[in-house]
């Protein structure tokens, strides 16, 4: 019944001309072009029946997928009825200075993303801005999401939006874990002798490292 019902073609032979039409077929010319003029024969195919209309071969998925072992149950039944595909993430990556890391900060990202129209058929191009709020220390690989803020269409959801921070070349520091290493070019004849290294800290201070040891 669902692989008839589901197809406006076979329901529209079935509406009109009963099971006998259906399954002998309806003559050339008798109802619209590109009606259902075949006999028509269940494919056999279950699973594809299920698939179709649980989203997955399995109706009772739901309950092996949920971690908590709870299960949100709405008016429409299971969640997987008809479930909409979510697109893959859209990843892009946040490059961030070490004075913005340490000093934490506010970036925002101009998006242009794909909206549905108000009649549910048509869409247009709009932009957005999403805003990130960097905390301090963030490390580099840091994952930002935006859920379902990509585009949207009349059968999808729309897909998450991840940042994930980088690190910018600084011209003194490199960051390795939560250390800053800094790299001293010294002269052989100061090394020998003994000399300081000025350091500009990420907050403005000047360290002035005495070199002591050869």
């Amino acid at each position: 019944a669902y692989d008839v019902l589901s197809d406006p073609r076979k329901r529209a032979v079935y509406d009109q001309f009963g099971e006998e039409g259906l399954k002998n077929g309806v003559p050339s010319g008798t109802v619209e072009t590109g009606a259902w003029t075949q006999g028509y024969t269940f494919h056999g195919n279950a699973e594809k029946v299920f698939r179709d209309f649980f989203g997955g071969d399995n109706p009772f998925q739901e309950f092996y997928d949920r971690v908590d072992g709870d299960l949100s149950m709405s008016f429409g039944g299971l969640a997987g009825r008809g479930r909409k595909k979510q697109d893959p993430p859209i990843e892009r990556d946040l490059y961030l200075s070490l004075e913005e890391v340490y000093h934490g900060c506010t970036k925002k990202m101009k998006i242009s993303r794909r909206v549905m129209n108000e009649d549910g058929h048509t869409s247009s191009i709009r932009d957005k801005i999403l805003t990130i709020t960097v905390k301090k220390g963030w490390k580099p690989n840091t994952r930002i999401t935006f859920p379902e803020e990509g585009d949207q269409g009349p059968n999808n959801v729309p897909a998450d939006i991840v940042f994930i921070v980088k690190d910018k070349q600084h011209p003194r520091f490199r960051r390795e874990g939560t250390n800053l290493i800094h790299t001293a070019k010294v002269p052989l004849g100061k090394a020998l002798t003994g000399c300081t290294v000025d350091i500009h800290t990420l907050d403005d201070r000047m360290l002035h490292i005495p070199i002591n040891d050869i």
